[in-house]
């Protein structure tokens, strides 16, 4: 990391700030500089959001507008900027990467992804939805599920069998879809908060132009595993954005401080620093796996990050119940919604937050993105070299494979 390239990104930061103060510029004209400046992703290419540089050196972008309390998308648009974005680059087309980027980055156009199904869940592979050739066009049909802030999306990631007749990780494509286009049908899923941050998506004859096609024919799971890796580095990246006591952590700390003193005996205290110090390790491990990570893919240390941080969301949210007594049994506001932003995200951003439904919510923290057993797996494998798990079917081809 040169010196000199250091001393680009931060003039052009505080140019960035200079001539759009965030005070007073809106947010996606203030989005809209950041991108034309190259400060979007530092390490994707001139023009693209991206000044060809180390990915660290993002970080000296990231901090400094946090310290000027500048909008930050990834709250808005976190899988458009932290997933779709990298697959873009590094799978996508240059017309596609010039029609996309920007609008995403700005979030004039929300993103979604679109992979697990009722039968295909943490072996994604096995998907059953269908995309068919017709011309310059692929007609699709089936059903997904889980997909969050479908209900806003513009676009979504879509993987779907292209070839049922070679095993079943060959025969997938990968697309982006309109969401708003006629034959896709955005229903809400009511989660244990009362919100429905996720939605069912049913396919019935939607058409998706050629040209809407990321990465070759019959390869889509290479660019899903991008996909699936760069979604689990991205929560850690919004929990770095938050610094040393920041993250959920802090909600622990603020309920703490505000206890009688006879509710803060010794064991409850110990209990708080275990937790700080789980924190601190997490934080300085998703600091690491940034670090190490190249532009394109990243590897498994993202994998890591997610497990540990989802695993101390669930246990600081359980201290903080225990600690709120029998009014950390209570719950109101359990109308139906359709929230604008990632319950995920607001728990790791947001100051103010109802702790029983941050409770509640954590729960799915170590099944989404990838079960935790799943995660103990990709380490197990790539991480410490143990041998693969047996599969029976994977060299079947997919229509061969028995399914309920």
């Amino acid at each position: 990391m040169s010196g000199s390239a250091e001393g680009r990104v931060a003039e052009l930061v505080e140019r960035l700030l200079t001539e759009h103060d965030p005070r007073t510029t809106p947010e996606r004209e203030f989005w809209g500089a950041q991108f034309d400046l190259g400060l979007a992703w530092v390490e994707f290419p001139e023009g693209k959001g991206g000044l060809g540089l180390d990915p660290g050196l993002q970080d000296i972008v990231d901090q400094r507008l946090i310290d000027e309390d500048a909008p930050l998308n990834l709250l808005h648009n976190m899988l458009g900027v932290g997933m779709a974005a990298p697959t873009l680059i590094a799978f996508g087309t240059e017309e596609q990467q010039r029609r996309l980027l920007r609008p995403l980055f700005t979030c004039d156009e929300i993103w979604c992804q679109m992979f697990s199904e009722p039968g295909a869940g943490s072996d994604v592979a096995s998907l059953a939805t269908r995309a068919e050739r017709d011309g310059d066009e692929w007609i699709v049909n089936g059903q997904k599920v889980w997909t969050t802030m479908a209900h806003r999306a513009r676009w979504g990631l879509l993987l779907a069998r292209t070839d049922p007749e070679v095993p079943k990780h060959q025969g997938l494509s990968y697309f982006y879809i309109d969401m708003q286009q006629r034959g896709v049908d955005v229903r809400p899923l009511r989660q244990i908060t009362g919100e429905a941050e996720f939605n069912e998506i049913f396919f019935t004859d939607a058409r998706i132009p050629d040209r809407q096609r990321i990465g070759p024919v019959g390869e889509g799971w290479n660019v899903a595993i991008a996909t699936l890796m760069n979604e689990r580095v991205i929560l850690g990246r919004v929990g770095k954005l938050s610094g040393q006591e920041g993250g959920v952590i802090r909600h622990a700390l603020r309920v703490w401080n505000e206890l009688p003193s006879d509710g803060r005996d010794a064991v409850r205290r110990d209990e708080l620093l275990r937790l700080w110090v789980e924190s601190e390790v997490v934080r300085l491990t998703t600091q690491r796996s940034e670090a190490v990570r190249a532009a394109g893919t990243p590897g498994p240390e993202g994998t890591l990050g997610r497990l540990m941080a989802n695993e101390h969301q669930q246990r600081v949210f359980a201290f903080i119940v225990n600690l709120l007594g029998a009014g950390g049994m209570l719950i109101s506001g359990y109308e139906l919604r359709r929230p604008d932003r990632i319950g995920d995200v607001a728990l790791i951003a947001d100051d103010a937050i109802d702790y029983q439904k941050g409770f509640l919510s954590t729960r799915g923290a170590t099944i989404g993105g990838g079960t935790s057993e799943v995660s103990r797996n990709i380490i197990g494998e790539r991480v410490l070299g143990l041998p693969k798990e047996p599969a029976a079917d994977r060299d079947v081809p997919w229509s061969e494979v028995p399914r309920s």
